[in-house]
Order: C-alpha cells, then sequence, then structure tokens
C-alpha cells in the first residue's frame, strides 16, 4: 500500500516534522506492507522547505510558495506522480495526507484573491488517482470514520484479490466464480444487475476485454459506502439459504438481531457473527464461498463499529 511518508513517522514535512498515525502503523501495519512516498522532497525540495499552497491563476489551480508566489512546483509534481505511474499500478491502496497542497484528495484549500476555498485535489494526487482509477485512495483523516475505514480497506483486499487473479490467469471460469464470491458485497453497495449482464455475454475470446470492463464496474461500485438498509437486505437473502434448516427459536434469534441492527442498537458484527455460528452447522458452499462475511483479516475488527 502507497502511504504519504509523514504518516509514517519519516521527518519530511515542510518544518521537519512528521505526522506519525498510530491506527497505520501498529493496526494496519500488521497486514499491509507499506510503501512510503513523499513527492515534495522526491522532487528536490529539501528539508525544512518554504511552504506551498493551491493558488487560482487564469482558471487554473497551481500549486506556488506561500511567500514566493514566483516558486511553481505544479509541473514538477505532476511529472513525479506520472513517471510512477507502473509504480503505482502494483499497489492495492494508497493512504494520502489530509489538506497536503501536493498529496490531499479532496477539499485542499485553494486560494483565490488571497482567499481560501476548500476545494482542490493535491498536484501529485491528483495525477496519481487519474493515472489509476481503479486504485483505493483515501486520506488519514478520514480513516476515523468507521464506514469509510471499512470500505476502504474491503477495497484493497479487492483489489489484491484481482492482481492474484490476474496473476493466474483470466479465464471465464475464474471469473464467474470471482464475481460469485463478491455478488453479496456487490449488493450490499450497488445494484448488482449490471455485472451479472455484463458476465452473461463472457467467452474465451472475450474475456480479457470483458474483465478490463468487470474490474473497473466493480471497483466503482464498491466505492459506494454501503449502507444500513444494503446490509440488512443482504443479511436477510443470507438468512434465506438457512430456512429449511434453523428451528423457529433460531429464527427468530437472527431476524431480532438483523432488526436491532437496523434500528442501529447493535453493530454488523452482531447478526454476522450468529449466521456464522448457523452456518458452522449448517454449511452452505455459496455462502462459505462467500467474501461477504470474511471479506478482510476478523482481526482488523471493522465491522465491530458500524
Amino acid at each position: 500500500m502507497g502511504i504519504s511518508s509523514c504518516l509514517l513517522g519519516q521527518n519530511v514535512r515542510y518544518d521537519g516534522g512528521h505526522r506519525l498515525h498510530s491506527y497505520i502503523v501498529n493496526t494496519l501495519g500488521k497486514f499491509f506492507e507499506f510503501k512510503p512516498f513523499c513527492p515534495e522532497v522526491a522532487i528536490g525540495m529539501g528539508i525544512p522547505r518554504p511552504a506551498i499552497q493551491l493558488v487560482k491563476v487564469n482558471d487554473e489551480i497551481r500549486c506556488l510558495g506561500v511567500k514566493n508566489t514566483e516558486f511553481d512546483v505544479t509541473k514538477p509534481l505532476r511529472n513525479y506522480a506520472d513517471q510512477l505511474a507502473t509504480e503505482h499500478a502494483n499497489l492495492c491502496g494508497h493512504i494520502l495526507k489530509k489538506d497536503s497542497p501536493s498529496c490531499g484528495m479532496e477539499r485542499v484549500k485553494v486560494y483565490l484573491n488571497n482567499q481560501p476555498h476548500k476545494t482542490g485535489i493535491g498536484i501529485y494526487a491528483e495525477a496519481m488517482m487519474r493515472n489509476n482509477p481503479l486504485l483505493p485512495v483515501e486520506e488519514e483523516g478520514r480513516l476515523g470514520d468507521p464506514a469509510l475505514r471499512e470500505n476502504f480497506i474491503q477495497r484493497v483486499y479487492a483489489l489484491h484479490r484481482w492482481k492474484l487473479l490476474s496473476e493466474e490467469g483470466l479465464t471465464p471460469g475464474r471469473l464467474t466464480r470471482f464475481h460469485a464470491r463478491y455478488k453479496l458485497i456487490i449488493m450490499s453497495h450497488d445494484n448488482y444487475v449490471d455485472l451479472g449482464r455484463l458476465l452473461a455475454t463472457v467467452n474465451k475470446t472475450n474475456v480479457e476485454e470483458i474483465c478490463k470492463t468487470y474490474i473497473f464496474q466493480l471497483m466503482t461500485a464498491l466505492k459506494k459506502p454501503a449502507s444500513r438498509k444494503s446490509h440488512v437486505n443482504v443479511l436477510q437473502h443470507i438468512q434465506g439459504y438457512l430456512k429449511k434448516e434453523l428451528k423457529a427459536d433460531d429464527k427468530a434469534e437472527i431476524c431480532e438481531l438483523i432488526e436491532r441492527y437496523r434500528l442501529g442498537e447493535i453493530p454488523l458484527i452482531v447478526p454476522v457473527t450468529l449466521l456464522k455460528h448457523f452456518f458452522r452447522k449448517n454449511p452452505d458452499p455459496y455462502i462459505e464461498d462467500s467474501y461477504y462475511m470474511s471479506p478482510y483479516p476478523a482481526e482488523l475488527s471493522l465491522i465491530n463499529e458500524i
């Protein structure tokens, strides 16, 4: 996973400091190998260095020195991102430093007539995301939101699994199984009908083309955070696979937990854990193969708060 170097505690900021993020280092660091990037240092700005900011000049966003507006690093920052396009394509995700004129993902201050407007994107970040539209990208500040954090990590694992599948070799059969494993997750984010229709057209001659369209549509669908309502629909759908196996009191228990989750009284982990318990006693090949109830390592505890 790519990451802004300062978030790992590296002293690369303009003032010679860092922004060590304990959750990223101590929790995510157990599961991901981080590849640090600091575009400002990489283009030779040094440590410490003059502060820079985004400025709107003749309808164009430029990255200029705060004190010396003749100091313009817009092109070097874009060029650096372009030079790394292939390296970025090998990543499964990227965490950026919020508010940074080089690395900010959104709502970066853009100055117009000396007045700030939170409408900008960091120059490096914008080029990096444009070059790699599939790449899950998030800011460290937004990782404090449980739903956004879960959504980001889920997308990182989806892209990671896709890369592994691509290394094995894409075939209609492998694509179909991959989709089957992600179908319930897709249902929790978006309408899965379009992806299903796309897969219905795949064959040995067009599999490469279909796969390119599929992964783009999948990552786009997963980018939309799942709602409580859509999770309830998926949970009820999963429950339907147990309608012949469960006794009346077991059915009542899972229905109660799903309803309590719908009302916001309990987190998603509670009905999911009970469903896992029931499926251990009553295995179902489709549910067992699905990623929905185990989209990433349980130790990350991401659905304990949503």
